[in-house]
């Protein structure tokens, strides 16, 4: 099982150096990928992480491209209707070849409406949206030539190069943890990218996108990860608190119950974990990675 870390982007004063250090860190330490966020525009009103000091993701990946130069890079989650799918696919295929093909594209399609309405973007219909909007980042990257005659995109004979440098273009890890989203996984995706789920709460959707991929006829198997926080008794340092849309599961507690935690996402089948600490200090996020490295990973 891989994993990575969320750099925290948001939600604390803005500190571009400590943002950077937990990529070059993460990467000293082993880690193997890093990821970014998205969120643009939060009511004032809305007492939530993603309100405050949020890093535009897309221009922040390419910058870590050239920060960590072995962990992969990852969205978790660019929220599709928020911007062109077509440019979309033309900075992710830029970062991939910036990269050397290190990116992956975890999406979802959002729920903030009020930040939906201040970008014109379709919130009734974004699940519609999501779905055209992947089909045209797949075609972008694997064709010379595209054209489309959907619902929200028309153009014909178009051509936009070049292409990323992983065949195929950078894996597709859908997020949401609705029925809708794990739909998109079979149908759209290679892979389903829950957030804040433990094991057992993931479980049922894991065997729910096994019974769609297989009905999609899908060759080989739906990759499963995870984005959760990570808490560690007499490590962490909590020094932000923001209120929530939805009670959040994280793994917490001692290094015991932490591996029991993330030994369950292993017999669940996930290949990827990505921890988030974006609420803890810089220096309590250093050493909640460092031990996790040192005292966690070694038993998993």
């Amino acid at each position: 099982m891989d994993f990575g870390i969320c750099v925290p982007h948001y939600g604390k004063p803005l500190e571009i150096e400590r943002i950077l250090d937990i990529a070059r860190r993460a990467e000293t330490l082993g880690f193997d990928s890093v990821w970014v966020t998205d969120h643009i525009i939060v009511p004032e009103s809305m007492n939530i992480i993603y309100r405050d000091n949020v890093l535009e993701p897309l221009a922040l990946l390419s910058h870590l491209a050239a920060v960590v130069t072995r962990a992969r890079l990852g969205t978790s989650v660019i929220i599709l209707p928020y911007r062109s799918p077509i440019v979309v696919a033309k900075m992710l295929a830029t970062i991939d070849q910036l990269s050397q093909g290190r990116v992956i594209l975890g999406t979802g399609a959002g729920w903030m409406e009020e930040e939906f309405e201040a970008l014109n973007a379709p919130f009734k219909e974004r699940g519609d949206y999501c779905d055209e909007a992947l089909r045209i980042i797949r075609d972008i990257w694997t064709h010379d030539t595209v054209s489309i005659q959907g619902q929200f995109h028309h153009y014909e004979n178009m051509q936009t190069s070049p292409r990323p440098v992983q065949a195929g273009g950078p894996p597709i890890w859908v997020g949401g943890n609705s029925a809708r989203s794990r739909r998109r996984v079979a149908e759209l995706g290679d892979g389903w990218h829950a957030s804040s789920l433990l094991a057992s709460e993931m479980a049922p959707g894991c065997k729910h996108v096994r019974e769609l991929w297989g009905q999609n006829n899908r060759q080989g198997e739906p990759v499963f990860s995870c984005r959760i926080a990570l808490s560690l008794d007499g490590v962490s340092q909590e020094v932000t608190s923001y209120a929530s849309r939805q009670p959040r599961s994280r793994i917490t507690g001692s290094i015991e119950a932490a591996v029991q935690q993330f030994g369950a996402y292993q017999e669940l089948g996930l290949e990827h974990v990505v921890l988030e600490m974006s609420t803890q200090s810089h220096d309590g996020t250093l050493a909640t990675m460092e031990t996790f490295v040192e005292r966690i990973r070694p038993q998993l």
